[in-house]
């Protein structure tokens, strides 16, 4: 997508460019010490900040869910830029005045928008199964014609005339994302002469918790919300420092068609039924909400206006829980045809809850979340110590263009795994543009998965981060693709083998081109690319068995569609034709007219060989180096042309030179071989490198927020650290949702990454960044702080970080310099040359052992993650 370069309209947004449980055990006491060896520059830390230790031995540590970086540090705070400790927090100091005010919260399946109004309040829900639409093919017969035809034309140089032939190849419009609904607050008068100053609104990223807090004369009111995934379900608890003293009506609403009542015989809960829109037999869904109160002798439960509201008197406390179903049954089963009952559903949901106490729900739902979230800790600092204030989050963004920070963006970097851990968890759709968040019935780009950059940058960071699971769901879903893709590239192409995958897509797995001009429609390249994600799964993981059984068969279906795609071009070489750099255009020479379909763009050869390289390493690893599939790969991919290098240095975007109209284009598509891909490295390319290093410069600083983080990516693989943290920062800017500005990117007082309007990719990416520029590996080598700022960030440590080859790697440093450095892993032995600045160091890491180097990269101390029984204490399921 990722963006159009005019301005997005609510009103038509098509009128623009398409954008873009396992046993615990106690730490053995040995493991304990060696872990603290790797914390020491850490107690320099401590020694200025006055903060928590970094290891608590009375927590018990699952390494079942959690590996040993949880025994690394229980920190769950990030240290502040002059010295302070600060926790990991976003704070208001007010309600929500926009929906980019909100708090969020998630399950990966059910969202929610905290606007924390005092005398009204809303929740603003979302399920991540409402879509408009139904299922349909994704083919056209009438696609081959055109293709002959926008063929010759490339082949004769035509291009301009091309470009406009190829709005025959364009397909259907993505379907939307919708909203579930609301759940509406209403207090009493007294509320509105709430005392400013008490007010206080927070998420709390190591709790996945949302609080709202205030004072009403000498009454304080505390309000809990949280998504759990265990339970699948919204819950609030509300609360007042008196008893007696709380009183509200409830009720549910939503814009789309829907209708609401009380549950028959029950007189504490609410039902709220409706469809999505856009076709007549479309997604069903149900809402319903259970209320109970506790303490209070007056304490009642009364129905208003009706059967639609549920009215509290003179309670001490009040537990909401939410739970939501719909008809979608998959993307192949249409809704009409569903065996899913959301009545029936939300039924049995509210029935298993029934006796489970709120204390219970929050433990669970802890339980739950903080196994993931505290895989990884970050505290960065500078060391100095002046003491410090508490500000809202806002405040620390707007500031942040001169104070620098760090731990915002210690901050940002766990806001964005936390992102992550909400709105993608195994088993739920995957994450779209805004993940699961959404407030319009037409979101900004119909809030669509978009496959040019934004749907893959959603998932950068799970792996780097220590979320593998949460990228369940983008495989998943291109299984989805894989069916619909068969169908695309059969009759719109001619290709009778494998699958496709175009621009954008939604729910019902839409694989044909989407609707509009060439530069963004005719892009075939979106499954290919997703496709790269398989091999780096289990590059990361070392799973074979999710090779042999999810990841090969896609990447063969990816594989044999790119042979069919390919064609033959001058001078031996295999090309595409028709071929789009994504939304970018160039200048054609003769006669000055802009087009954008050629052939063989930089991207295209790009993401071919990376497919052709993965596949080829994965059949190395299953045996599969005789199939004839990988006969066919290894010939062809010794035929495609190579990136190649334009005459003022830069990499070339287009298999000519052409003229480029808009130098500083927000798309880096031609530098996908740098990163994500992993053919240019500065140590076997180096030429490439620096034609990439000028490409970045050109390209300019400016643009949206996946663009700032994309061009931070990049110059992190080029470990050029000064400029990595200057797109760090150009993210960290504060955006007024009253006068936002075209691609300005930077994030809003939630932190939403801004394009804006809000895209998540960049949060989620963000993340990605930060590990990229702290622990760099390829499987055979690791960089230890490869594009570290050292004045931005002298302190510091990184605990949990993932790396190639199955390894996880702890890392402290101070005044700039690596301290100490602990890496182990659990999934089998390897030989790693260590890096760090211009030092290396060949080490031998055998599986279930902690080995801690020094800043010469030597070994000092070893140990055993051998546990009970001689087990290796390792993840039970990757």
């Amino acid at each position: 997508m990722a963006s159009s370069s005019s301005s997005f309209s609510s009103t038509n947004p098509r009128s623009h460019h398409r954008p873009n449980s396992a046993p615990s055990f106690l730490l053995p006491l040995s493991f304990l010490t060696s872990l603290l060896l790797i914390a020491s520059p850490l107690a320099y830390l401590l020694s200025l900040h006055n903060s928590l230790p970094l290891v608590h031995a009375t927590h018990k540590e699952d390494y079942g869910s959690q590996s040993p970086t949880a025994a690394a540090g229980r920190r769950t705070d990030s240290s502040s830029a002059d010295g302070g400790v600060l926790p990991l927090k976003l704070t208001f100091t007010a309600p929500a005045k926009y929906w980019t005010d909100t708090i969020p919260i998630g399950n990966g399946r059910l969202g929610a928008a905290v606007w924390g109004g005092v005398a009204n309040e809303t929740l603003q829900l979302n399920d991540d199964t409402l879509w408009t639409g139904v299922p349909e093919s994704y083919s056209d017969p009438n696609a081959p014609a055109a293709l002959s035809v926008v063929r010759k034309l490339v082949s004769s140089g035509l291009y301009p005339e091309a470009s406009a032939e190829a709005i025959k190849l364009s397909g259907t419009p993505s379907q939307r994302y919708q909203l579930l609904g609301d759940i509406v607050l209403e207090f009493d008068a007294a509320h509105q002469n709430y005392d400013p100053k008490t007010y206080l609104r927070e998420l709390d990223l190591d709790t996945a918790m949302a609080t709202v807090k205030y004072s009403v004369g000498d009454v304080d009111y505390t309000r809990e919300h949280f998504a759990t995934n265990p339970h699948q379900a919204i819950v609030t608890r509300i609360s007042g420092s008196k008893p007696g003293s709380l009183s509200f009506t409830v009720h549910l609403h939503s814009k789309l068609n829907h209708t609401t009542a009380l549950i028959q015989g029950r007189q504490n809960q609410i039902v709220l039924k409706g469809s999505c829109r856009g076709h007549p037999k479309g997604i069903q869904f149900t809402a319903t909400l259970d209320l109970k109160i506790e303490g209070g002798e007056k304490a009642a439960v009364r129905v208003l206006d009706g059967v639609k509201k549920l009215k509290v008197d003179f309670a001490d406390s009040a537990v909401l829980i939410l739970v939501a179903s719909s008809s979608f049954d998959g993307p192949f089963t249409s809704p009409v045809d569903s065996k899913k009952d959301p009545d029936s559903d939300c039924r049995k949901a509210l029935s298993s809850l029934a006796n489970v106490a709120y204390s219970d729900l929050r433990a669970r739902h802890l339980e739950d979340y903080q196994s993931l979230f505290r895989r990884v800790s970050l505290q960065l600092s500078r060391g100095t110590n002046s003491g410090s204030r508490v500000v809202s989050t806002a405040e620390r963004v707007k500031s942040f263009q001169t104070d620098e920070d760090p731990s915002l963006v210690a901050l940002m970097f766990q806001y964005g795994r936390y992102l992550l851990i909400s709105s993608s968890r195994p088993g739920t759709q995957v994450a779209n543009l805004q993940g699961i968040w959404n407030e319009d019935v037409n979101p900004p780009w119909e809030g669509a998965q978009h496959l040019n950059i934004n749907l893959q940058m959603n998932y950068w960071s799970a792996l780097s981060c220590n979320l593998q699971e949460c990228q369940e769901p983008l495989f998943d879903y291109m299984s989805s693709l894989a069916v619909n893709g068969k169908e695309t590239a059969k009759v719109n192409y001619g290709v009778n083998n494998g699958w496709v995958a175009h621009q954008v897509s939604d729910i019902w797995a839409k694989t044909s081109p989407d609707q509009g001009d060439a530069v963004w429609a005719m892009w075939p390249m979106g499954g290919a690319w997703l496709c790269t994600h398989l091999w780096e799964h289990y590059s990361y993981t070392m799973d074979k068995d999710f090779l042999g059984k999810k990841g090969y068969p896609l990447l063969e279906g990816c594989t044999e569609f790119l042979l069919g795609w390919l064609v033959e071009g001058q001078g031996g070489n295999l090309e595409t034709n028709p071929s789009t750099s994504p939304e970018h255009k160039f200048i054609y020479p003769e006669g000055g007219k802009q087009a954008s379909v050629s052939n063989s763009t930089t991207m295209d050869m790009s993401i071919i060989t990376q497919v052709f390289s993965d596949i080829l390493s994965a059949a190395e690893v299953l045996g599969r180096q005789d199939d004839e599939l990988i006969q066919k790969v290894r010939r062809a991919r010794a035929r495609l042309p190579p990136t190649k290098v334009a005459k003022d240095g830069t990499v070339m975007e287009w298999a000519l030179e052409f003229e480029d109209p808009d130098p500083q284009h927000r798309h880096v598509s031609h530098l996908f071989g740098l990163f994500p891909g992993r053919a240019i490295t500065p140590r076997h390319t180096p030429q490439l490198c620096s034609a990439s290093e000028k490409t970045l410069v050109k390209r300019g600083v400016e643009g949206p927020g996946w663009s700032t983080v994309w061009k931070a990516a990049l110059w992190a693989r080029l470990q050029k650290s000064a400029k990595a943290y200057e797109m760090v920062k150009h993210l960290s800017n504060l955006v007024d949702p009253a006068y936002e500005r075209d691609n300005e990117g930077g994030v809003f007082s939630n932190l939403f990454a801004a394009h804006p309007p809000f895209q998540i990719d960049a949060n989620l990416g963000f993340s990605a960044v930060i590990a990229e520029m702290l622990v760099q590996g390829t499987g055979t080598d690791l960089y230890l702080l490869p594009a570290l700022p050292r004045d931005k960030w002298p302190n510091g440590c990184a605990k949990g970080l993932r790396a190639r080859g199955g390894l996880t790697v702890n890392l402290c440093w101070k005044q700039g310099q690596l301290h100490e450095a602990g890496v182990w892993s659990t999934v089998g032995d390897s030989v790693q040359v260590l890096h760090y600045g211009e030092k290396m160091a060949k080490a031998s890491i055998a599986s279930c052992n902690v080995y801690i180097f020094n800043s010469d990269l030597t070994c000092v101390r070893t140990e055993s993650l051998l546990g009970e029984g001689g087990s290796c204490l390792k993840r039970s399921k990757w």
